[in-house]
């Protein structure tokens, strides 16, 4: 299963880069028939690997018609990425999904390599051992109040 998501995933951005497009439409029965796996598959890969905390959101429209719309939010451009951020945290974040997010903005060139670093520091378990029933709450309270101190 891994090998067919990865080369899902490595399809779709592939098409995403190719015309530098931040928005792609695809029709996911069309993307399983090519790729010879059940829809679900396809599902799987859009809801694992295009997540908002990766930059991307999902749109769809079911029936005859219907389509799959990936959008890579650009971070540079994008005036609401901090509210999208946000609120893609909520009230709780696990370590990893914390994590994937400053990779993210690191990858992307928001914040700098030290900044990342500062901030995995700042909410990864050795910090927040004394918080032991708590500590996702206060690690998304501390990863949110860095990024609004970070994007302003």
């Amino acid at each position: 299963m891994t090998i067919v998501s990865d080369t899902i995933e490595k399809f779709i951005l592939s098409l995403m880069n190719k015309d530098e497009k931040d928005i792609l439409e695809i029709q996911r029965n069309e993307l399983a028939e090519y790729f010879n796996c059940a829809p679900s598959q396809i599902n799987y890969v859009l809801a694992t690997r295009f997540t908002p905390d990766k930059g991307y959101f999902i749109q769809s429209k079911r029936g005859g018609g219907g389509y799959i719309k990936i959008i890579r939010v650009n971070i540079k451009e994008n005036k609401d990425i901090r509210e999208i951020l946000i609120n893609s945290i909520g009230n709780s974040i696990t370590k990893q999904k914390a994590y994937t997010i400053i990779d993210n903005l690191k990858e992307k060139g928001f914040i700098t390599k030290r900044e990342s670093l500062i901030m995995k520091n700042a909410i990864g378990d050795r910090a927040l051992s004394i918080v032991n029933g708590y500590k996702n709450n206060l690690r998304a309270t501390i990863i949110k109040d860095m990024l609004i101190a970070l994007i302003g």
